[in-house]
């Protein structure tokens, strides 16, 4: 049986205290995470790193903070992203949900709450690394990257394929193993070899 990994958390937030609280805490509840206080660099942030998921600070007066949601939103639209905020309102949690976060914590964060939040976020998402699913993890990062890359929709390439949309995404997010033969549709209609989707294995 492979071991389980819990997944990379980003953690965005320009009060220093605050970040240093929530990293020791979510230490403490077995995850690792990275911390960046300048919220407008937070796709140029997840496209060098390896995070999963992202914990990010939209108190009111910090406007960065929604900018930086719609900006993750058009980068990566499945990635996971739960809002922090200092000062609770009904106007900033319907415009956080509005941009698919999956949960809206009021600070200064409860340590319980803050692990249930991230258990029922990492069940909900997948995020659970196990060493059995390294493989699809690399493979659906690479069909990610290059379908991106030729900025080609789900639904284009499933056009393409003959695969439908659900499970192109599902290879993408790691969470299938995708069959020989969908993998050679798949770098058919991307124009690379089927070798390409194992160069990070």
């Amino acid at each position: 049986m492979g071991y389980e990994q819990k997944p990379m958390i980003l953690v965005i937030d320009r009060d220093e205290a605050a970040t240093a609280d929530l990293k020791r805490m979510l230490g403490d509840l077995g995850y690792e995470a990275g911390v960046l206080r300048e919220a407008d660099r937070a796709v140029t942030e997840l496209e060098q790193g390896q995070y999963q998921l992202v914990i990010l600070d939209v108190s009111p007066g910090n406007p960065a903070g929604i900018a930086a949601l719609q900006a993750i939103r058009s980068y990566d639209a499945d990635l996971c992203v739960i809002a922090t905020t200092g000062l609770a309102s009904v106007e900033m949690a319907v415009e956080t949900m509005k941009h698919q976060a999956f949960h809206y914590l009021q600070k200064p964060l409860d340590r319980e709450e803050l692990e249930m939040v991230l258990t029922e976020a990492v069940k909900a998402n997948g995020l659970v690394v196990n060493s059995d699913a390294h493989v699809n993890q690399a493979v659906g990062q690479q069909l990610r990257e290059c379908r991106r890359g030729q900025k080609m929709t789900l639904k284009h390439l499933a056009t393409r394929t003959g695969r439908s949309v659900s499970l192109i995404s599902q290879i993408e997010l790691g969470k299938s193993a995708a069959s020989v033969s969908t993998l050679n549709d798949l770098s058919s209609a991307l124009g690379v070899k089927i070798g390409y989707f194992f160069e990070t294995v």
